[in-house]
């Protein structure tokens, strides 16, 4: 009888434990949130990514600000590099800044050219009410760093996210800023 009530208690908890884990994973993906590996993956299908830290001198800093119009409050970046067939088809930068009160982290995946061909929300700790939306995100895709990418411009705003709207055009600017510095010094690309 004994052995009856364990093996009863085990499966109960099982089961709770299943319900959690279920639960868990539609919050998460009812936030849109997915980790930096899914975000890579489904930004560079097939590819081989590797990953590397970038460490910015103030120059480059001064740069990317001046291009960016953006405050770049770390020097230190997570870079990852795709490639197919030895090619370069890509990078993808993590920028992680304050949204109000709390932060949010976002992948942002540029092309080989530096037009940004994804943009994934890894983490965000402000209310869920007030992320930003992948149809939102998808206003990016294929846009290069220019004068026009920004909030009333070609990236309509948010109702109800402003905050959001504006941290994030401000971190996609950064990031392509990031990547046409770094191509530039490397000898990739002209300025």
């Amino acid at each position: 009888m004994p052995d009856c009530l364990f093996v009863r208690s085990a499966r109960r908890l099982l089961f709770v434990l299943a319900l959690c884990f279920l639960a868990g994973n539609i919050v998460h993906a009812q936030f849109g949130l997915v980790s930096r590996e899914e975000a890579l993956a489904s930004a560079f299908p097939g590819a081989a990514v590797t990953s590397e830290r970038i460490f910015l001198t103030d120059a480059q800093v001064d740069h990317i600000e001046e291009l960016s119009r953006a405050d770049v409050d770390s020097k230190l970046y997570a870079r990852y590099i795709a490639t197919q067939n030895d090619e370069v088809i890509g990078r993808a930068y993590v920028d992680t800044h304050q949204v109000r009160t709390k932060k949010e982290s976002l992948v942002v995946s540029l092309h080989a050219d530096g037009r940004v061909r994804r943009i994934d929300v890894t983490v965000f700790l402000e209310p869920p009410d007030y992320i930003a939306g992948p149809s939102w995100m998808a206003q990016f895709y294929d846009r290069s760093l220019d004068r026009d990418l920004a909030i009333h411009r070609v990236i309509r705003p948010i109702a109800g996210a402003t905050i959001t709207a504006n941290t994030v055009t401000l971190a996609v600017r950064r990031v392509m800023a990031l990547d046409q510095v770094l191509r530039i010094g490397t000898g990739e690309t002209t300025p």
